[in-house]
């Protein structure tokens, strides 16, 4: 080997080394530094919080004092049980929604608080509430068939709207309906009457909703709840966020409103039984079509302070229920009553008979509430509608109803759901001609007025389908 040859390879095999030591010392460098870097960057980080259902976090009983304990006094009994007091209701007397912070069963929380009877009227679990399931959706043959008059509405699917003005298409009954073209000769709403749809919210910018829609006006403060907080109610309620914004994620809310007061002869889609109305949306059903009978009761507190504050809130519109009996929810609906408002509920889809097997909040036996069962386009009872001699006090349109959706679209659904916001809607027709009707007097004008069927003797208590012309005088 030549000899200078030799010393080049030595020199590059002593540099290749040496590069490899430097490299090897720079790695064990890197990872001796890795574990500082990163803990002195979590100092700046803000410990983060568990985060957990909004089921979890509701209160857990519904509990009405006496008369005489205070709210402080009831404070002080909730934290030597380690509760507190979530909120408190303030358009019923004592009654207060407390959560147990040791996560205890519900219902034996509260056996704890009925047993202080001295102090305690009843207490009750805050029970789970969900939407009934739709029986099955709107057909779509053999619908558009209307004669033109000046009578009908330009709305283009007007024609699929059999309720409204049946003329025996798609296998229906020739004049089944609740006879709106005559009603609105004489009345087509007011913009002056406030309906609440208790629901899954309302999509209020739906292009044939939106003029309708409900607003906080300017002279009313908005919303404050002491133990909730503030809320700029622009356009509702959520009490199952507890939050101002009420837009509807699910649906049913934005259906129940467009029979309501979907915007009339405007070229648009549909009509409502109301062309002219205020909506407001009350929200305390979840994206999942479930929510509690405390935010029902919330919601409901909402509306009654909302009309103290001079908001012409005249009808609550609930297309829900259970067969768990709350004095919680029936307490609120007969504050609602006392302050003016009518409440109108969905007798159920169970096809049962309520004087046996109660659906709530239908089945509360008090002046201001009107329970609906469905028709189909025949004329008969719906195969999944409740009845009850007793207890269920109208019939209306409940069967393949369309109306307004999410996002700009109309969809059909049936269910009593669908029959109850065609009663909400003819109360507040009639409140446009007779704005200072009371609600026994409404209730009265309502069952008083229907078209008797042979087939609903013995199954409502009025023996009839609702009729909006005569309701309205006509």
């Amino acid at each position: 080997m030549n000899r200078s040859n030799f010393w080049v390879r030595l020199t590059i095999v002593a540099i290749v080394v040496t590069f490899a030591a430097v490299i090897g010392q720079l790695e064990r460098w890197r990872t001796s530094l890795r574990p500082a870097v990163q803990r002195t960057s979590n100092l700046h980080k803000p410990p983060r919080k568990p985060k957990r259902p909004r089921i979890e976090s509701e209160a857990e009983v519904l509990v009405r004092f006496k008369d005489g304990v205070s709210l402080n006094s009831i404070r002080v009994l909730a934290a030597r049980h380690n509760d507190r007091v979530e909120d408190e209701i303030e358009s019923v007397n004592g009654l207060v929604a407390i959560d147990d912070l040791d996560d205890a069963d519900a219902a034996t929380v509260a056996e704890q608080y009925a047993a202080m009877n001295d102090q305690v009227l009843y207490a009750e679990p805050n029970f789970e509430i969900r939407l009934e399931p739709q029986p099955n959706d709107l057909s779509r043959r053999d619908l558009v068939h209307r004669e033109p008059g000046i009578s009908i509405p330009n709305d283009p699917q007007f024609g699929e709207q059999w309720a409204l003005n049946n003329r025996g298409q798609d296998g229906g009954k020739d004049r089944a309906d609740i006879d709106a073209l005559k009603a609105w000769g004489i009345s087509q709403g007011s913009n002056k009457v406030v309906v609440a749809v208790l629901d899954s919210g309302v999509d209020y910018t739906h292009k044939d909703l939106v003029a309708n829609m409900w607003m906080r006006p300017e002279t009313v403060p908005q919303y404050t709840d002491d133990e909730l907080g503030s809320f700029d109610d622009l356009r509702g309620y959520d009490a199952d966020a507890n939050i101002a914004d009420p837009m509807d994620d699910n649906g049913h809310g934005t259906h129940c409103a467009g029979v309501i007061g979907a915007e009339g002869d405007n070229g648009e889609g549909i009509a409502g039984i109301n062309w002219h109305v205020q909506i407001m949306p009350l929200k305390f059903l979840g994206k999942g079509g479930f929510g509690s009978t405390k935010n029902a009761i919330e919601a409901i507190n909402y509306a009654i302070e909302r009309k103290s504050k001079g908001v012409n809130v005249r009808v609550i519109s609930a297309s829900w229920g259970s067969t768990s009996r709350s004095k919680a929810l029936e307490d609120a609906i007969r504050a609602a009553g006392d302050a003016g408002i009518l409440f109108v509920a969905a007798a159920g889809n169970n096809g049962t008979d309520n004087d046996r097997r109660p659906h709530y909040p239908s089945n509360y036996d008090l002046p201001n509430v009107i329970s609906v069962a469905a028709l189909d386009r025949a004329d008969q009872l719906a195969s999944f509608s409740n009845f009850g001699v007793k207890t269920v006090h109208i019939a209306a349109p409940g069967k393949d109803i369309l109306s307004t959706w999410l996002n700009d679209d109309y969809r059909g659904a049936s269910g009593t759901s669908m029959a109850t916001p065609h009663v909400s809607g003819v109360a507040a027709l009639i409140l446009s001609k007779s704005p200072n009707l009371s609600v026994a007097k409404l209730r009265e004008k309502m069952l008083g007025s229907v078209d008797k069927l042979p087939h609903l003797q013995g199954l409502t208590v009025s023996g009839g389908r609702l009729n909006a012309a005569k309701a309205l005088g006509k």
